[in-house]
């Protein structure tokens, strides 16, 4: 029999849900420290990844034929192994837009209004009015302000959307210029710098490819608004870490919001974890309660055309473009 093998967690209604949509295959749940050399040789499909199943998947006499991640991001996949073998391999795209864009207002909010700032006098029991970072301005408002949002696709239009709710003048950034309903004007990546002059608020959701590594850097800093603030939740390695720093240090921005980063876990000696026009998230931008339910939601819909004899319709990477 055909198998699929999943290596997170599913409640009974999701492994029904899978096995409505794929009454053929064997669903064998186990996580990757559980799972058997055996099950992973001979599982045709395979729901998410571990570098630790690899070797035993990518094996020539393996039956792998499709990959469903359980992440947005496939830049840590063994990607040229990949389709070398001739895998096909779908991301888990569209299900962080909801939290991340509510991570990005909320970031957003936390410089206008400098929580970050109230929550550590908090934390030192200080009771102080006077809540800005000193040589970067008092409490302001987002109402107004100019947002860019580069790399827009599902989580770029939720943020768009919600950020003209607060009043914000949004701008986009992507290959297309395809316009955008919430979206005032969009620009193609060769015009990111003059897009980036506009922002007030530059937010970062673009993937890591070869293009895009550290395409945020010290030109870019240079071409952007002064006194902007940055936010990245794409992927770390797209920033120029030192130069960020930089940046910072200089005034060029006014603060950084980051959940992701060139090197994680963010080391503990680093400078970033002292500055206190810095927030700090962990990589848990997209994170909440309901992932794995908007996964299996993509995986099931994939599902049911694959064993037609379909390509599976939802997020199909091409490995040229790496996403």
């Amino acid at each position: 029999m055909k198998s699929i093998v999943c290596l997170h967690s599913l409640t009974p209604d999701q492994i029904g849900q899978i096995g409505q949509a794929a009454p053929g295959f064997d669903l064998i749940v186990k996580n990757k420290k559980d799972v058997s050399a055996e099950q992973i040789q001979n599982a045709e499909v395979i729901l998410g990844w571990s570098k630790t199943i690899a070797e035993e998947a990518l094996r020539e006499y393996s039956k792998l034929k499709w990959v469903q991640t359980w992440s947005a991001g496939v830049d840590t996949l063994p990607l040229e192994r990949l389709r070398d073998k001739g895998v096909l391999l779908t991301s888990a795209s569209g299900v962080h837009a909801i939290p991340i864009s509510e991570s990005i207002i909320g970031m957003m909010l936390s410089f206008s209004r400098q929580l970050h700032m109230a929550v550590r006098h908090q934390l030192k029991k200080e009771w102080k009015s006077d809540l800005a970072v000193p040589g970067l301005g008092t409490l302001g408002e987002i109402s107004g302000k100019t947002l860019v949002i580069v790399g827009v696709g599902e989580i770029g239009r939720e943020t768009a959307r919600l950020a003209k709710a607060f009043g914000l003048r949004v701008i986009g950034v992507r290959r297309s210029d395809k316009p955008e309903p919430h979206v005032d004007r969009m620009y193609k990546m060769d015009n990111l710098h003059e897009a980036l002059g506009q922002g007030d608020y530059i937010v970062n959701i673009l993937p890591l490819t070869a293009e895009t590594r550290h395409m945020f850097n010290a030109a870019a800093w240079n071409a952007a608004k002064k006194g902007a603030y940055f936010i990245n939740v794409g992927r770390g390695p797209t920033v120029d870490t030192a130069s960020l720093i930089n940046a910072l240090n200089s005034g060029r921005l006014s603060g950084a919001g980051l959940d992701v980063f060139e090197e994680e876990p963010l080391p503990a000696e680093h400078p970033l974890w002292e500055m206190e026009q810095v927030i700090i998230t962990p990589h848990v931008a997209g994170s909440n309660d309901r992932y794995a339910e908007r996964v299996i939601d993509i995986f099931a819909d994939n599902l049911k055309a694959y064993v037609q004899g379909q390509k599976p319709p939802r997020n199909l990477v091409d490995y040229g473009r790496m996403y």
